[in-house]
Parts: structure tokens; sequence; C-alpha cells
């Protein structure tokens, strides 16, 4: 898997964009890259993606892959980013009018452990509710 995987969807595209330009895709943007890029790129990959983003330092990019990778946070809903992104001035979704826009599930392929975890989080969710 490669940074050309990423590129499939429109926001992952967006955001590697704006990392190749040097631009600050802001706290929420970097999170919402390495819960979704981890999957994609090597770890040491990650790090140097996360890095181009001005004022944070490799040493803060390997700090928010350890964490990341520790929590095994699983790549974010599409409404979980608008609220993210509400935060922040950096748009992580660039047309977040469009309902597919987003939503990493549709055009991306991720391990079979990461759909696993969420059906575990959902049916953990079920069991509490009843």
């Amino acid at each position: 898997m490669s940074i050309e995987d990423l590129r499939r969807n429109r926001m992952m595209s967006h955001l590697v964009q704006a990392l190749e330009e040097g631009r600050d895709i802001g706290h929420y943007g970097r999170l919402v890259f390495a819960m979704v890029a981890r999957h994609f790129l090597t770890g040491d990959e990650l790090v140097a993606w996360l890095a181009k983003s001005p004022d944070f330092s490799e040493e803060q990019a390997r700090a928010l892959r350890h964490q990341v990778e520790q929590k095994d946070y699983s790549p974010p809903s599409r409404e979980r980013i608008l609220e993210w992104q509400a935060q922040q001035s950096f748009p992580i979704c660039p047309n977040p009018d469009d309902p597919d826009e987003a939503n990493v599930y549709k055009d991306l392929h991720f391990p079979d452990k990461v759909y696993d975890h969420i059906t575990e989080y959902h049916e953990k969710k079920t069991e509490a509710g009843t």
C-alpha cells in the first residue's frame, strides 16, 4: 500500500496535497491523516508525511503516530471528521455538502481487523443499551 492508495479518496488526496505544499492541516487534520494513513504507509513514511506540516516536528509526528497506534484508533467516521473540522480553520473535508466526501470507508479498503474492531464496538454499545 502507498500514498497513491490514499489518493483514491478525495479528502485524503486533499490532505496529501496540502502536506505536499507545506500547508498546516491543523491538529485534527493531522489526527485524521494519521488514523487513516497508518493502514497504508510504513511508520516512518507516516512520520515523514506528518512532519511536512509547518511547525510540526518529526518528534511530534512520532508521538502522534505512537498515540494512534497504541490506542489502535479506527479511521474516523464522516460525522466525527466534520465535528473536528468545525474546531479548526483548515478544511479537512473540502466539500462537506457532499455526503460521500470524508467517507474513507467508501473509497479505501482497510485491513479486516479495522472492520472487526468497529463491529465489536457496536456490539458492546448495543449490549450496554439493553
